[in-house]
């Protein structure tokens, strides 16, 4: 098989702003692999959680190392193909760019999308949220009308951990409510919380009909988890604590569900065994994104059926997004039924 890899730069419409900081535009890389006349897509996006970073060089650069490796194999040699990746340590976000270009180029050789070739049903999709960065109220005011203005909104996730203490946390909070009141808030704190401080908080927030929190604590913090659930009225996910599927029996007595997110995972592969462990171990599942195009999005959402939650909006949040693919209906993210992954080039773009 042929690979090639290229990489595309997007712009975020509005700066989205964590705890860990601010993001304005991110340089994508995207993967194509080609066989018998057929092409696979794939995306790798950049991201970094603590003192793990899989910065674009980066990503080019294992993806590069490999590819001579990975050129005899024909794409139905999936295992083989897996395991070169696994030993030869590229970061998970080749490996992902991989794995969707590969299953591109499966459902496109047998002309199903494969949200139909695993027998899943798109009607049991939940909707999407989009995502409220850390902001003044004023700021965080404006960010959900504008998201308002040009999208189907039913639900919103807002970062919380603000370097300024929780009580700038709840002051952004109680705008958000305010701006939009009849709205489903999820909150995510990235990791920028101390226990106290979340332990505090997942009882505000309750009080607020906040459905869920995401990471309370930093990375490398697990062993306090346990405390922070045990003394929560809401359900504990985690996202940065949790990047495969043997991450999750460690941390199945002190959370209530993952965020799976293809660059972490490292693709689709893992990411059906993230699904079905967390579900063994009485879990919830979400679906997440960092600077995805509708590429990497699409990908998801093929898989989309098997999750509670879904936070794949950093798509609609970009100006410049090369690709189209699966489309927001009622705030649903749906997947086309075109084969494979379903996504195409902008013709703008092209």
């Amino acid at each position: 098989m042929y690979i090639d890899v290229e990489t595309f730069t997007v712009n975020k419409r509005f700066p989205l702003t964590i705890s860990r900081g601010t993001t304005t535009h991110t340089e994508n890389i995207w993967v194509k692999i080609q066989a018998d006349g057929i092409e696979g897509w794939g995306e790798a996006s950049p991201f970094g959680i603590g003192n793990h970073r899989q910065s674009t060089p980066i990503i080019k650069d294992g993806l590069q190392q490999v590819i001579p490796k990975l050129q005899p194999f024909h794409p139905l040699q999936r295992q083989q193909i897996e395991e070169v990746l696994i030993s030869a340590k590229v970061p998970t976000a080749a490996i992902a760019a991989v794995d969707l270009a590969l299953y591109d180029w499966l459902g496109k050789r047998v002309g199903l999308p494969l949200w139909q070739m695993w027998g899943l049903d798109r009607n049991a999709i939940a909707p999407i949220s989009v995502t409220i960065g850390i902001n003044t109220p004023e700021g965080a005011r404006d960010r959900v009308r504008n998201w308002l203005e040009f999208v189907d909104v039913k639900i919103l996730k807002v970062k919380l951990g603000s370097p300024d203490g929780i009580a700038a946390d709840r002051r952004m909070l109680q705008a958000v409510r305010e701006a939009a009141p009849t709205l489903e808030l999820y909150v995510d704190a990235n990791g920028g919380w101390n226990v106290e401080n979340a332990i505090a908080m997942c009882n505000w927030l309750a009080d607020l009909g906040i459905k869920y929190v995401e990471q309370p604590l930093v990375r490398g913090e697990e062993q306090h988890l346990k405390s922070v659930q045990q003394s929560s009225p809401l359900p504990i996910f985690v996202d940065e604590s949790c990047f495969h599927s043997r991450d999750i029996p460690l941390l199945a007595n002190c959370i209530d569900g993952v965020n799976i997110k293809l660059m972490k995972s490292g693709g689709l592969t893992e990411a059906i065994r993230m699904v079905h462990t967390a579900r063994a171990h009485g879990l919830q599942v979400m679906f997440g994104c960092y600077s995805n195009s509708t590429l990497a999005n699409t990908a998801a959402a093929q898989l989309a059926p098997l999750a509670d939650y879904l936070d794949l909006d950093s798509h609609l949040n970009l100006i410049d997004d090369p690709f189209m693919g699966a489309t927001l209906e009622q705030g649903r993210l749906l997947p086309n039924n075109l084969p494979g992954l379903g996504v195409q080039q902008r013709a703008s773009v092209a």
